[in-house]
């Protein structure tokens, strides 16, 4: 039991650990990036 409790908490420090360096990927420019890609091509297409 114990065994089997320390490899679902270490599978969930993993996890946990992928989602703050996606968090922070996304922080650092990935969504503002994507976001001022949308705005310009809305702008092409009103022009």
């Amino acid at each position: 039991m114990s065994e089997r409790k320390k490899e679902r908490e270490r599978e969930k420090e993993r996890k946990e650990r992928k989602e703050r360096e996606r968090k922070k990927e996304r922080r650092e420019g990935g969504r503002e990036g994507r976001k001022k890609e949308g705005r310009r091509e809305k702008e092409r297409k009103k022009e």
